[in-house]
């Protein structure tokens, strides 16, 4: 609802796979054995949606070099990737997608704190849940960007999300 009332339309076809091909996360597989050096490890929260947020990464902010230049968008006010997509920066216009992030997120923050505290086995089980959903929510909005087949494929953020992560 909140879409529909800041004006925005979900396209009416539905995409078809094509030329462009993207890849998935990397996945490095462990090496079995014993290791008398310290071995460290990063997991970093929700990485993708966070990447998502940070950079502002949206069909709402996605930019091509015309309307950048009709707009007359600074270097200040974009960020450009490596494969050369630009987007709005969140001060010039917020996206929609990092909006819904935030609130996925924020949602299962609060969602963990209150799970913390509660001592009924059952209720538990719910909020464990809840926070599971939240995560998975947050987690497939990357997903569907880097679908092949679907209503909102798009690749130039799904792209970003891996570029922005391996570095």
């Amino acid at each position: 609802m909140k879409a529909r009332a800041a004006g925005y339309f979900m396209p009416a076809q539905q995409g078809a796979p094509g030329s462009d091909q993207y890849e998935g996360a990397t996945v490095i597989e462990p090496i079995r054995g014993y290791y008398t050096e310290p071995i460290a490890t990063l997991d970093f929260s929700s990485l993708y949606p966070s990447i998502m947020i940070a950079h502002n990464l949206c069909y709402t902010t996605l930019l091509t070099a015309p309307v950048k230049e009709r707009l007359g968008l600074t270097k200040d006010q974009i960020t450009t990737t490596p494969a050369n997509c630009m987007f709005v920066k969140s001060s010039v216009r917020p996206g929609l997608l990092p909006y819904i992030l935030n609130h996925l997120l924020a949602a299962r923050k609060k969602t963990k704190a209150i799970l913390k505290e509660v001592t009924d086995p059952m209720m538990k089980t719910v909020l464990n849940g809840r926070q599971l959903a939240y995560k998975i929510s947050a987690n497939s909005v990357y997903g569907f960007t880097g679908a092949q087949v679907g209503k909102l494929p798009c690749l130039e953020i799904s792209g970003v999300s891996k570029i922005v992560k391996q570095d």
